[in-house]
């Protein structure tokens, strides 16, 4: 049965003029996670990731270490996450900027506005989350059976698709982007009744390895 490994991106470049590059430390940690998954024997024949830099970059970074050249990744922007940056702004309007925020003071506006996005029943939402799952599922059929597949997405995103496997509501979406570790991994078991969730943000790989774990 196809499995399916979805990795968070590696730490970006929050708080500077372009969130979206890695930082150093998000090299590492996508390199960390393509170790174990090389030592874990994972059979790669299907590498996808977003089309965001730092989604392809740790894409790129992973592909590597499993002796695969950068131009076995390819692209699909269904895997892309939300720009959070975007609903923290029209959350604050103007009462400031998402910029100025502390990490914990943007999750803690983030969290907010993603329960009115998800329980408004906002229709860029299901889009959002449906296209997710929509990907997934063409992942599962593109994956021959007894092999594995990696994709290099997002928080918000492997949040979403977990959601919808195990029906849970706006709050349990929260929760689960909330703790999304940097390079965890995520895996899915496509099976003759269809997508199982085997792990959630597993990150065991960086523990213990100082300052390998963070959540932004």
């Amino acid at each position: 049965m196809p499995v399916i490994h979805l990795v968070r991106h590696g730490q970006a470049s929050f708080g500077t003029d372009n969130y979206d590059l890695l930082s150093p430390l998000g090299h590492e940690q996508a390199a960390t996670t393509g170790r174990e998954l090389a030592r874990r024997g994972t059979r790669t024949p299907i590498m996808v990731s977003g089309s965001l830099q730092r989604q392809r970059r740790t894409a790129e970074i992973i592909a590597g270490e499993l002796g695969l050249a950068e131009s076995a990744v390819s692209t699909d922007v269904r895997w892309n996450e939300f720009d959070a940056h975007a609903l923290v702004d029209a959350r604050l309007g103007s009462h400031g900027a998402s910029g100025d925020l502390s990490s914990q003071e943007f999750q803690v506006e983030l969290d907010c506005e993603m329960q009115a996005w998800i329980d408004g029943g906002n229709p860029s939402w299901r889009s959002f989350s449906n296209g997710a799952l929509a990907a997934l599922a063409w992942i599962a059929e593109e994956t021959p059976k007894g092999c594995e597949a990696i994709v290099a997405t997002s928080a918000g995103v492997t949040a979403a698709v977990v959601g919808q496997l195990l029906g849970l509501d706006a709050r349990g979406v929260i929760a689960l982007n909330r703790v999304s570790v940097n390079a965890s991994i995520t895996t899915v078991l496509s099976g003759a009744r269809g997508l199982s969730l085997l792990t959630f943000n597993d990150h065991a790989h960086v523990i213990g390895r100082a300052g390998l774990v963070t959540n932004r």
